[in-house]
Order: structure tokens, then C-alpha cells, then sequence
């Protein structure tokens, strides 16, 4: 008989049976789909030899002022700005205290306790203890992770044994408490007192988990603001990498009053005018007082006046000076923060109302237009508020040229930017729909695409629901108590959005699945990520890794050919195989006596012991659709010696193989391998019915 040709439907179908899903692909592992053929993807680098601690969530990127290009990194123990492949800590303060001899040392031990009344760490928390002296013969400078005792004590480990028993002591200690640590995966609570108050049944609880440490951040000019949910607005202020960031609230900087009739204010911020402020110092002037409420007014570049509560100005009898303002009515209680790029307005999500502590899930807010520091709606800024009403609670957003999609559990909203006096208006967009969690979505060419708890979504104007080939697949084997860790992520330049989960016997994240948009095929494997960012900013697409020790990386990928996670080079295991073959329907067995293979190499090189670049092709035979294999014969092609044609290859291959289906699989484990499968052919004829 001719020759025929191997051409299967790109794509991997798993929604049907094996047999039924003829002339396409069926199980794939770290293959991409080209024009519909089928290669191997990219390898990744990690960027340089340091390390973060912690599982990064989140990844933002940005340039300052004077070309340095920034990575915002927040895990679930600290936030960092990435430069040059360096991490810096920038994890904001929650409270400085000063400690008299907090210190007590076990002679031969490393462990220290230490007291603190209500000190208000969790375990995992991070103090930087300074100016401490000597006792037990450690000096305890520096900063060190906390294991919870009590509410007033904590240990800490020393990086040396102390020598003697003593304490307590250590002298006059300044102790900065990092903000709490986040949990690093869901833990479901069930049971009496899990969920809400009201839910559930009298004496039965609901399921309920823990919420990820989830960060939003976004650069407002060169400057970030950074949230993670349930937490307050964090600010970070160009160009200093050292420098920690602050809760917005307490950014005022300093001021000095001038002693006149009215007083004048002069700032180290500048205000506009409506905005609402306190003051605190040592010198504030007579009536000035640090617990009440001023209206700034009358604003001429740093200078303004004060407009107590009746609206009259306010006249002192004394200048003061070193005052640090608080912004009044900042946010304090945020689930998701975006920053409205063409407009300028940071928007919250999830977020306490004006003159309450309390979380409204369904609430946006956002600031004066160009006025990160004023959140008060007055007639002369455009800050202002609105809820939502279809849904119990905010997931998330996806901002996009035009508009910002906002994400309910139930529905799906587009706020736009309408100008003075409602500034923002919604509009609901499709209800009914779901999302798997608040990093499940990526916006890719102008269209938003996401996971829901059953179904992939598209929206390009209208809602749509995106017709998969391995929808079973997925949402049969996928741990949904792990929802929060479901992350979405763009490769631009392959024209794929890939999602990344965890399977069901895995508490971590194990599994991607892509979707070609351009082609509109799936495909799937298996890789280890936490946090994935596609910037323009960057050369290649950032992803977050993750190693035992609480410490993680960036990998660039799409950047060589192996895998380099670890600085240490190792093969991607790669394959395809296919659906089940067969001559007619399967009437009679076939025969196959060879195969002439076609693929090229691309880039691949010889690896470090001098392999030539190599893969296996397989045919498996069946005796019918719902056997087992029965037999089999691989080769392997290898790419040849010379470099100058790339596409020398084993020109074709020797076997004996017979059965009434075959199942085609081609793959790889070997250094600096990248290939590409083309059109392989087969000799193939009838073999008897039995």
C-alpha cells in the first residue's frame, strides 16, 4: 500500500472517549501548538542566584523615574521590589515599640523568649529588634521570626547558642513588628462555629477556609500602592528600594503652622482643597487640637488653611511646627485594589464606607483624581462611592482600554469613567456567571478571559462561554478547596492565556491548562507555579517558583530550552500521543512495517556530555478500542551531527507492528532538545480480522 500520512487536529481533546475522539491529539505534557503542529514549549532561566521567602502571589511591573525597571513581589510572609535580580524588603511596619529588658536565654540553646504585652504577633511574624545589649552572651539585633506563645510572650531563634541562662535582660530594645503573615494555602474549617454567623444549621456548621495571603498592587506614576485582601492601602514612594511601605493614611508628611489670622499651613504634601485631615505632634498650636477633623481650603501649592467643623476658619494664638497630618476617611479595610490608568483614580473594591471600620464586600470607593490623599466627595473633587447589588461579595477586577470589569460571584459588571458629578457608573454585563477565584482571570488583546467553577468565559463586549475540549477533564480531578491558588496568566507572544491549578489529591499547584486564542485549541501539562506576569517591560514572560524552606524565585520563561529553576539544568519531559488510529473503522488489524518521521530540531544543541538531540516515536497497538496495548515499537530520531542543515534527521525507521488501533505518541527527556513534529508517514496495510 502508498505511504499514508499521520495528520491529527491540533489540540488536545479529553472529552470523549480515546476512540471516539479519532484524529486528534489525547495526552500531551510541555507541548504548544504551532499552525497546529504540535512542538515542545520554551525552557525557563530564573533571573539570578537570590531568593524571596515566602509563596509569591503577585507580580507587577513598572519603570522609574530614572529608567530602573521594578518587579513588585508579595508573598504570603513579606512584599518585595525585585531589581536587577536583588530583592528588596519593603513589608510595611505595624507597630515600633520600646521593650525594657524583653530577653530571657537557655544556656546552650538558641532559643530566646521574649515578652511583649500584647505584642499582637501570629506565628510566622517578622521583629527587627535594635539596640539591644548583650545577655546570655547574645546581642539580639536584627530581625527574626517569631513562634507565638501567649499574648505577652514569643520565642525567637538566635544564629548562636547563648552561654549562659539569663534574663531577663538585653537592655532597652526597640522591637518594629512587621504586618501579620498570611496563611500559605487554604485550610477549609467545618463544624460548629465554621462560617458566618447565621449559616448553616442549628449545631452544624458550614465549610468555610482560610483566606490566602492574596496582594493587589499597581504603580500610581512611579510611585505603588499595594493592598492584600481584607488589609488597608499600603504606599510606597520612589526612587529609595530600602524604603518600607506605609499605610496610606498615616502619608502625610510634615507640616508647619504659620502664626497668623487665619492660619496658614505649610506641607510637605500637597493637598486639594475639600480634603479632611487630622494632626498629631508635640507642637501642634492653640487650636489646633490633634482629635479633630479640618477641611483644607483656600490651597496655593504647599500652603492651605483650616476650616473647622462649622466651617469657619480657624485662627491660632501659636505657630507649630514637626505636626505629621493623617488623611481622614483613606480606606482602611480593602479586599482589591486597580488603578484606573487613563483616568488616574485608585479604585477599592471590597471596602469599609465612609466614617465605619466595617467591610462592605459589594462596596467601591475611590479617591480625588490625581489625589491619592483625598477620599472625602466634596462639590469641588470627583472621590465618591457606589454599590454593587448583584451578588454577595467582589472577587475581583480586570481592567481593560475602555472599562473595568468587576467580578461578583454572581454577575459580572463594567464600571466606566463618566466624568463629574457621578464620575464612575456600573453597568451589569451578564448574571449567573461564576469565577473560580480573584486571580483566575487574564485580559489578553482586549479580551477578558476567566475560569468559573464549571466552564471557561470570554468577554469581548458580550459574555461568552468558551467551548473546551478538556472541560472534564479539568473540573474532574481539580481541588476546589484550593480555589484561592487558581491563578490566569498571558504568554502574548504565543497567542495562549494559561491557567494554572491544583489537582485533586494536591494541596499546591501542579497543572496548567492553555487556551491558543488565535487557534482556539487547548492543551494541558503539568508545572509548578505560584504568580505569572506577561510584561512588556520584561523580555521574556516572569513566573514565580516555589522550594522548600519558604524561599521562592522569578523564572523567566520562554528563555532557553531546559529547565533552570534551580541554576541547575534538567530536560523537560515533553510528549504527545495521540487518539486511537485505525484502517477504515477498524475492520481489519493493520500492519505497519515503517515509519518515515518528520520533525525538526529548531534550536536544539548537543547536550553537556555531547547527546545528540533526540526523540522517541511510538506506535502502540490495541486488539480493539477497550484493550490494553498489545504491543509496541518505538525509535528514536535523532537530529544529525552536522548543524549546518537543521533538519537532518533518521530518515525513516524499521518496525513491525500490528494491531486493529494504534495510538501515535512522540517525546522527549534530553538536554537542549526543541522539536517540532510535522507530517510523519506510515506503511501501513491490512492485516487480517484476527
Amino acid at each position: 500500500m502508498p505511504l499514508s500520512k499521520i495528520l491529527f487536529k491540533p489540540g488536545v481533546n479529553k472529552e470523549n472517549t480515546r476512540y471516539t475522539t479519532e484524529g486528534g491529539w489525547y495526552e500531551a505534557d510541555k507541548v504548544r501548538f504551532r499552525q497546529g503542529n504540535p512542538e515542545v514549549i520554551g525552557g525557563w532561566n530564573r533571573i539570578s542566584v537570590n531568593t524571596f521567602l515566602g509563596i509569591c502571589r503577585s507580580l507587577w511591573n513598572w519603570v522609574l523615574l530614572d529608567g530602573r525597571n521594578i518587579v513588585g513581589v508579595g508573598t504570603h510572609l513579606k512584599f518585595y521590589l525585585e531589581n536587577g535580580g536583588a530583592y528588596y524588603d519593603i513589608t510595611p511596619i505595624r507597630e515600633t515599640v520600646t521593650l525594657s529588658g524583653p530577653f530571657n536565654t537557655t544556656n546552650n540553646s538558641t532559643t530566646v523568649l521574649v515578652t511583649d504585652t500584647s505584642h499582637g504577633c501570629v506565628t510566622g511574624d517578622f521583629v527587627t529588634f535594635s539596640g539591644a545589649s548583650a545577655v546570655g552572651g547574645l546581642t539580639l539585633n536584627g530581625e527574626f521570626q517569631v513562634t507565638v506563645l501567649t499574648t505577652s510572650t514569643y520565642n525567637i531563634t538566635a544564629t548562636s547558642q547563648a552561654t549562659s541562662t539569663a534574663g531577663p535582660g538585653g537592655g532597652t530594645v526597640t522591637a518594629a513588628y512587621q504586618i501579620n503573615v498570611g496563611p500559605a494555602i487554604q485550610e477549609p474549617l467545618v463544624g460548629w462555629g465554621a462560617g458566618g454567623w447565621g449559616l448553616g444549621t442549628w449545631g452544624n456548621g458550614v465549610a468555610s477556609a482560610s483566606v490566602l495571603r492574596l496582594w493587589s498592587q499597581q504603580n500610581f506614576g512611579e510611585d505603588l500602592v499595594f493592598n492584600f485582601h481584607g488589609g488597608g492601602l499600603y504606599y510606597w514612594e520612589a526612587p529609595t528600594l530600602t524604603a518600607r511601605g506605609v499605610l496610606l493614611n498615616t502619608l502625610g508628611g510634615t507640616v508647619s503652622f504659620t502664626n497668623a489670622s487665619p492660619t496658614v499651613v505649610t506641607s510637605t504634601v500637597a493637598y486639594t482643597a475639600g480634603a479632611r485631615l487630622q494632626f498629631s505632634g508635640v507642637s501642634l498650636p492653640t487650636g489646633v487640637a490633634a482629635a479633630t477633623t479640618f477641611t483644607v481650603t483656600e490651597v496655593s501649592g504647599l500652603t492651605f488653611k483650616l476650616l473647622n467643623s462649622s466651617n469657619a476658619l480657624v485662627n491660632t494664638s501659636s505657630a507649630g511646627t514637626g505636626a505629621v497630618s493623617l488623611i481622614v476617611d483613606v480606606p482602611t479595610v480593602v479586599n482589591i485594589l486597580t488603578i484606573s490608568d487613563t483616568s488616574r483614580f485608585i479604585l477599592t473594591f471590597g471596602v469599609n464606607d465612609y466614617g465605619s471600620a466595617t467591610l462592605d464586600p459589594m462596596l467601591i470607593r475611590w479617591c480625588g483624581q490625581e489625589d491619592p490623599f483625598n477620599w472625602t466627595p466634596t462639590a469641588t473633587n470627583q472621590a465618591g462611592s457606589l454599590r454593587l447589588s448583584n451578588g454577595s461579595e467582589i472577587i475581583t477586577t480586570a481592567q481593560t482600554r475602555q472599562e473595568i470589569v468587576v467580578f461578583t460571584d454572581s454577575a459580572l459588571y463594567s464600571l466606566q469613567y463618566l466624568g463629574p458629578p457621578l464620575v464612575w457608573g456600573s453597568q451589569l454585563l451578564a448574571e449567573s456567571t461564576s469565577i473560580y477565584g480573584p486571580n483566575a482571570v487574564a485580559v489578553a488583546s482586549g479580551v477578558v478571559y476567566w475560569m468559573g467553577i464549571d466552564k471557561f468565559y470570554a468577554y469581548d463586549g458580550r459574555v461568552n462561554t468558551l467551548n473546551c475540549d478538556l472541560r472534564r477533564f479539568i473540573f474532574t480531578d481539580i481541588n476546589k478547596n484550593q480555589n484561592l491558588q487558581v491563578f490566569a496568566g498571558v504568554n502574548e507572544g504565543f497567542n495562549e492565556v494559561w491557567w494554572f491549578y491544583c489537582s485533586e489529591a494536591s494541596t499546591a499547584i501542579d497543572r496548567y491548562v492553555i487556551y491558543n486564542y488565535v487557534e482556539k485549541i487547548w492543551y494541558y501539562g503539568t508545572m509548578a507555579r505560584t504568580a505569572w506576569l506577561d510584561s512588556g517591560l520584561r523580555d521574556y514572560p516572569l513566573a514565580t517558583t516555589y522550594q522548600p524552606g519558604n524561599t521562592g524565585n522569578i523564572v523567566e520563561h520562554e528563555n532557553g530550552l531546559n529547565d533552570n529553576a534551580n541554576n541547575t539544568s534538567i530536560a523537560l519531559n515533553a510528549f504527545i500521543s495521540s487518539s486511537e488510529l485505525d484502517i477504515g473503522d477498524g475492520h481489519n488489524f493493520a500492519f505497519v512495517w515503517r515509519v518515515l518521521p518528520d520533525l525538526t530540531f529548531g534550536d536544539s544543541t548537543n547536550s553537556p556530555t555531547g547527546a545528540v538531540p533526540a526523540v522517541t516515536m511510538t506506535l502502540f497497538g490495541l486488539s480493539n478500542s477497550g484493550s490494553g496495548t498489545t504491543s509496541n515499537a518505538s525509535a528514536s530520531v535523532l537530529k544529525g551531527s552536522t548543524y549546518v542543515i537543521t533538519e537532518e534527521f533518521t530518515g525513516q525507521i524499521f518496525t513491525r507492528m500490528r494491531g486493529r488501533q494504534m495510538i501515535f505518541k512522540i517525546d522527549s527527556n534530553q538536554l537542549n532538545t526543541q522539536w517540532q513534529l510535522g507530517a510523519p508517514r506510515i506503511d501501513i496495510r491490512a492485516d487480517g480480522r484476527r
